[in-house]
């Protein structure tokens, strides 16, 4: 299973990522070892993930919220609520 996933990172900031694996992904992220942009960003939360079958559906999702203004990456968790 792949994974397209957002965190609201300490600085309010949202960061979009892709991932196999997504409990270990969280805890490199948090561990100041994951993304760049992450590291003096902790601690992360997650806040929304997407499962696909395919890693290329999940790399091409990525890249169309990566695309997407931040009203719209909000919308995306606040919807699943």
């Amino acid at each position: 299973m792949h994974f397209v996933y957002l965190l609201h990172c300490s600085d309010n900031s949202i960061y979009c990522g892709y991932t196999n694996n997504l409990a270990k992904r969280i805890r490199t992220h948090n561990s100041k070892k994951g993304a760049k942009y992450t590291r003096t960003r902790t601690p992360i939360e997650l806040i929304y993930f997407e499962a696909h079958k395919a890693k290329s559906s999940a790399l091409k999702r990525e890249y169309l919220i990566k695309q997407m203004k931040r009203e719209e990456k909000e919308a995306l968790f606040n919807n699943q609520k």
